[in-house]
């Protein structure tokens, strides 16, 4: 039964941890003491789940041990609950708050993570930490830093909540587009470290690419933030897709397309169809039509390049990224040949984010493969594999490689 319980909490910490958060902070209006006491609670449904059994919600006995353990903490100088088992025998069926005031709340405390007054690497940290339930190890991995200042960097976010006054509220209405745009970068950072983690030994994090789906649907329907949605959804269908059944990851182009999962193409291709009557493609939506030609070739060399690098083009209009540009360049080969990519490869190298990204060798390494420079695509994929910071990459790179050393038959 212990172990019961510790898989509960922990599903439950994670699944649940985000909504029982932002109702503890709507009651207490400080994030340090809505996680402590958070906490506190888990540690008692620990301590009590294996004697008095599992309770039929246990996300509500959660935040009402959680309240329980705020309130004491005010009136009593921060004494901890003393009588959790009064709690769960006297906890109502109904405990859990009405789901519009769940959604109100996450998207409240959605708004703090992103407060322009937090650091912007701050922002996204918080946002994992608060609404994903991720751990300081974790984050601290998934982004390369140490843990220990990281640690410091969520501390001292947190403290500014606190000293700023931030409320808990959305902000008002001629506040909301700057502040919604900051919103909808972090989730998508949320979503892209899920959907291929900057380092590691596993290439998806399926649980925050479902986090960010979540996030997405609690923000108003604009135009932006459907485009955002529907690109998460299209991306997320490849998901059953882009790894081998031994564990090698697959292009897109390698990709068996029937393992797509129709439903997430779907919705997303009608999240789009919402988006675009309204006559102002921003990033979101160019991504998400980018992402919705993908999802439409029924094989990869029917795949509409020259529409695609024509998206692109727009969408460097928007967004001149070092990023976003590669990708262009790489679809501008799909669509015009391979010679076009590579000689905008070269002017690429001179950017200093690109020139030791292992994204710009890989492309290269492919593009030489295409052109049949067994030499040069042998050199780029090696150098490509020894910066990937992620294995599952880097075991991708090194099998190409391995395959280009074969001998011609």
């Amino acid at each position: 039964m212990a172990g019961d319980a510790v898989t509960a909490v922990e599903h439950i910490f994670r699944e649940e941890r985000g909504r029982v958060l932002a109702g503890l902070m709507r009651r207490f209006g400080d994030l340090g003491l809505a996680e402590d006491m958070l906490q506190e609670a888990c540690r008692k449904a620990l301590e009590l789940w294996p004697r008095t059994g599992i309770p039929d919600q246990p996300a509500a006995w959660l935040s009402a041990v959680a309240r329980n353990a705020g309130l004491d903490h005010v009136r009593r100088a921060g004494k901890s609950v003393t009588d959790a088992e009064a709690v769960l025998s006297r906890l109502p069926a109904s405990e859990m708050e009405e789901p519009h005031v769940i959604g109100d709340d996450r998207l409240r405390l959605l708004f703090i993570c992103c407060h322009p007054a937090l650091a912007p690497e701050a922002q996204v940290a918080l946002a994992l930490r608060t609404l994903c339930g991720l751990s300081t190890a974790e984050i601290a991995r998934a982004f390369g830093v140490a843990e220990a200042a990281l640690s410091q960097r969520l501390l001292r976010a947190k403290r500014k909540i606190a000293e700023a006054r931030i409320p808990f509220e959305l902000p008002p209405e001629q506040e909301l587009q700057p502040r919604l745009a900051q919103v909808l970068h972090v989730i998508y950072l949320v979503f892209s470290e899920g959907y291929c983690a900057s380092g590691g030994d596993a290439l998806l994090r399926a649980d925050l690419c479902a986090e960010a789906l979540r996030l997405g649907r609690l923000l108003p329907g604009q135009p932006e933030v459907q485009g955002l949605l529907a690109l998460m959804l299209l991306q997320a269908s490849r998901g059953p897709a882009r790894l081998s059944s031994e564990g090698y990851l697959l292009t897109l182009e390698e990709q068996d397309r029937r393992l797509w999962q129709a439903d997430l193409i779907a919705e997303g291709l009608a999240v789009l169809e919402l988006a675009l009557p309204a006559g102002v493609p921003g990033p979101y939506q160019l991504q998400a039509a980018i992402a919705a030609l993908h999802a439409q070739a029924p094989t990869a060399s029917r795949t509409d390049w020259r529409q695609i690098s024509v998206l692109y083009g727009a969408l460097l209009r928007h967004k001149p990224e070092p990023m976003i540009l590669l990708n262009a360049v790489i679809a501008c080969a799909m669509a015009h040949g391979t010679e076009h990519g590579l000689a905008w490869l070269e002017r690429l190298e001179t950017v200093p984010s690109l020139a030791n990204s292992h994204y710009l060798h890989a492309a290269r390494a492919d593009l030489l493969r295409r052109q049949g420079d067994r030499p040069g695509a042998l050199a780029a994929y090696a150098r490509a594999a020894m910066l990937a910071a992620n294995a599952v990459e880097r075991q991708y790179l090194l099998r190409r490689h391995g395959e280009m050393r074969l001998p011609l038959v």
